[in-house]
């Protein structure tokens, strides 16, 4: 997948003037938030509930490396096994190298944002090994060749119509048909062919619990346990920060999870494997293989700043309440991850230079932040990106602000700390607005401000301030305060 985080602003500009998309986001993404609400209630106390989860994310993030270290044990023991890469070239490399020794020229994938975000379709590809992904959202976005447009639904924006001319063209099906029923049962009919004959199978991993060395998946299509119970060989991929201490804490991290993803108390599928296939049991892989990636995990977590992005859990709950998300949908994003969440973890994974663009794009609301079961501060964490940009951090450098920006707000900074300075440009600009406001000298103005004022007129001058109304108050012209 190309990364294209760099080309926000133009395919957004793309993307909001997309009218079936436009309806699209005007509608799912406020019935699934309503849904959470909804499923939330069946908690007998949701706050609580929510702070639980919260805690459980930050005792897991506080103690991650001794998490790690016994997931992995508990893991061996159990007869996985656990094998480390510090980046995504090691990670993909890995990955090759177990295939190969098996001699399969195709591996089947379940639904997995860690091998997006490491590139593994375009490697295996490249290696002559075809991947084929078996979610149904994520196999539709495969074959068009495009990012993920939602976290929980990848493909959920594709047009009906698109995705028969599709499964025409390439040979899925051969009646043509609209019917959503026929169109998931020619995709259901494709890919369990695919299962009959599969060597090996690639899932990621929705949490890892260290006290049992056991990995979960949720789902709702059962093709994710197809992956992981027809193959010999089962390869999970995941980050360090997907380990909890205990199965409880996952059960109940499950529970916000569904509720958050889809609004159900639970999801159709959730399966728990510790270890391979044990003697006398009649599926499941007979080894499996548990791939941590770090990829720049390490360096989120040593910098206190940044370590809180490290709680998320992939629930895209964040995507449903963000008014940019909601206007725009998933691709201008450019990768893997989109909405708030891929505004706070893309910049830590590509850089700062490369995704200035997206922690700009922030109305800085906050509903990510009320809304996210990990208990992330997203809107602190854009600020302090930005701040990053401005101040030239040295580990996380971003681009230059341009030079005109940085002498307008040196200007507005001195303006501001002087009472005398700023009362003189106030009355200037009321002034100049009474005078030559039917010129339009205001828009105009806003034009030399390239960003905000680009699509929106220069408020005007108030006819007084509020020391000044406070003055005639005191003289009684407005009443006493």
């Amino acid at each position: 997948m190309k990364i294209r985080t760099e080309e926000f602003n133009s395919i957004a500009k793309k993307e909001i003037n997309n009218a079936y998309a436009r309806a699209f986001l005007g509608l799912l993404p406020p019935i699934i938030a309503m849904r959470r609400v909804q499923v939330m209630s069946s908690f007998p106390n949701p706050d609580q509930a929510l702070k639980l989860s919260r805690a459980i994310r930050s005792e897991s993030i506080a103690r991650l490396p001794d998490l790690l270290e016994e997931f992995e044990q508990k893991a061996t023991k159990s007869g996985a096994k656990v094998l480390w890469a510090k980046d995504a070239q090691e990670a993909r490399k890995l990955v090759l190298s177990l295939i190969r020794d098996r001699g399969a020229t195709f591996v089947t994938k379940g639904k997995s944002m860690v091998t997006e975000e490491i590139g593994l379709n375009e490697a295996l590809e490249q290696a002559q090994i075809e991947p084929i992904e078996t979610d149904l959202g994520e196999f539709i976005a495969q074959q068009l060749n495009r990012p993920p447009f939602h976290i929980v639904g990848p493909a959920i924006n594709v047009p009906v119509e698109e995705i028969r001319d599709l499964f025409l063209r390439e040979g899925i099906m051969k009646e043509d048909t609209t019917d959503p029923v026929q169109l998931g049962y020619a995709a259901r009919i494709y890919l369990r062919d695919k299962f009959h004959h599969i060597k090996v199978g690639l899932t990621g991993v929705n949490m890892a619990v260290a006290e049992t060395g056991t990995i979960i998946n949720v789902e709702n299509e059962g093709n994710i346990r197809f992956n992981k119970s027809s193959p010999i060989t089962q390869i999970s991929i995941m980050t360090p920060e997907k380990v909890v201490p205990s199965l409880r804490d996952a059960m109940h991290i499950i529970r916000l999870l569904c509720r958050s993803c889809t609004g159900q108390k639970i999801s159709a599928y959730v399966t728990l494997d510790t270890g391979p296939k044990k003697a006398g049991e009649i599926d499941g892989p007979e080894e499996l293989y548990i791939i941590i990636v770090d990829n720049g995990r390490s360096e989120i977590y040593a910098n206190p700043r940044t370590r809180e992005v490290l709680r998320c859990i992939r629930c895209g709950a964040c995507l449903n309440t963000c008014p940019v998300y909601t206007k725009i949908g998933g691709y201008p994003y450019g990768w893997a991850y989109s909405g708030p969440m891929g505004q706070i973890l893309n910049p830590l994974l590509l850089g700062l230079d490369r995704t200035q663009d997206l922690y700009r794009a922030c109305t800085q609301c906050g509903t990510c932040r009320d809304i996210c079961p990990g208990g992330i501060d997203h809107p602190a964490l854009f600020l302090y990106y930005r701040s990053c940009d401005v101040e030239g951090n040295e580990k996380l450098a971003g681009k230059k602000r341009p030079r005109s920006e940085r002498i307008s707000f040196s200007l507005w900074g001195l303006a501001v700390k002087n009472k005398l300075l700023w009362n003189t440009a106030l009355r200037l600009g009321r002034f100049l607005t009474k005078k030559y406001s039917s010129d339009g000298w205001l828009t105009n103005l806003g034009r030399l401000f390239p960003g905000w004022f680009k699509e929106r007129d220069f408020p005007s001058i108030s006819d007084s301030t509020f020391r000044e109304r406070w003055k005639e108050m005191r003289k009684g012209k407005y009443g006493h305060p």
